[in-house]
């Protein structure tokens, strides 16, 4: 069957060809026949009941950067006509995104949402995670800064980072005697004040076992199709590819596998289908339910074709319906 596919994103203009998931995901899309639409977050529309874009459909995708996209025709299209939409834009987990998943939840029942907008915007990554704690690293969540300061003292090493954030952006390694947890809390929190509604912050237990490497094991619909390894960069505390992490390729563990099978049932019922969770020494810190990705990595390096199997699963519960 060819499914009509909108894909929610920022500009495919602007991906790069040989790291981007959206793209891998479209150019597959495309392979299989499928017609293949794109449009950003600001061009949705809600009114009188209906859900529109402004949408690009794509001829096709190419491997040349800069030249690496040719739309056929740009026009509003009513995204209750499709078979298949895709949330598929960065983070940050803002406003905006919190919008637009209440916009995509208007759509008619018959509309396959991946991931299923009121589990994304239920589910931040690092908040979900928090369901698992006997997986975790010990992790606190708070805007309280006496709170923060007592769990450095119990943990020493510290990591400080956004709650909402994305891409390794404001990650913070602080040992027990840093004199910059004062100057860093007033950057995360604001100014004391009264008034202040600050956002919480997320500290971890900083692990050593991170200098091996951060792994980003991608599932579709619950079960791992693979993994890999994302190094940190001499001198550098973040493993994000997005600043210098090296990736590498990594072999599903036991352990692995164990955690995923913990993940499975609440990952299936919410259906967030295609998901990328980050496991450092054996302990998880997020489930990444938003834009996940290190799917040309994982085939690049040898590994099982993560957007194939997504297609395949997505395809089978397209024709359910």
């Amino acid at each position: 069957m060819t499914l009509r596919i909108f894909i929610q994103m920022d500009p495919m203009e602007g991906v790069q060809v040989r790291g981007d998931t959206t793209f891998a995901l479209a150019r597959e899309a495309l392979s299989r026949g499928h017609e293949v639409w794109t449009y950003g977050a600001e061009r949705l529309r809600l009114e009188g009941g209906r859900v529109t874009a402004l949408a690009h459909r794509i001829e096709r995708l190419t491997e040349t950067q800069g030249s690496h996209v040719v739309f056929d025709t740009t026009e509003v299209r009513d995204l209750g006509e499709a078979d298949v939409v895709l949330v598929r834009q960065d983070p940050p987990f803002d406003m905006t995104y919190i919008t637009t998943c209440h916009i995509l939840e208007m759509l008619p029942p018959e509309v396959l949402v991946l991931n299923d907008p009121a589990e994304i915007r239920n589910a931040p990554e690092k908040i979900f995670v928090m369901a698992f704690p006997d997986l975790m690293p010990p992790t606190l969540i708070t805007s309280d800064e006496s709170a923060i300061r007592e769990f450095r003292d119990r943990h020493g090493e510290i990591v400080v980072k956004p709650l909402y954030g994305n891409g390794g952006a404001g990650v913070f390694r602080l040992r027990r005697e840093d004199e910059n947890l004062a100057s860093l809390l007033e950057m995360f929190l604001g100014a004391p004040g009264p008034c202040r509604r600050p956002v919480p912050v997320i500290a971890q237990g900083y692990l050593p076992a991170v200098r091996q490497g951060d792994k980003r094991v991608l599932l579709v619909d619950g079960e791992p199709i693979g993994a890999i390894n994302r190094v940190p960069a001499e001198g550098e505390a973040r493993s994000n590819m997005h600043v210098g992490g090296r990736a590498e390729a990594a072999e599903l563990t036991e352990r692995d596998r164990e955690i995923c099978t913990r993940l499975a049932p609440e990952l299936k019922r919410r259906r967030l289908v295609l998901t990328g969770i980050d496991v450092i020494g054996g302990l998880i810190t997020e489930i990444n339910v938003t834009s996940p990705t290190g799917v040309q990595e994982l085939k690049r390096f040898g590994g099982p074709d993560v957007s194939a199997a997504f297609w395949d699963w997505t395809e089978t519960a397209a024709a359910r319906r």
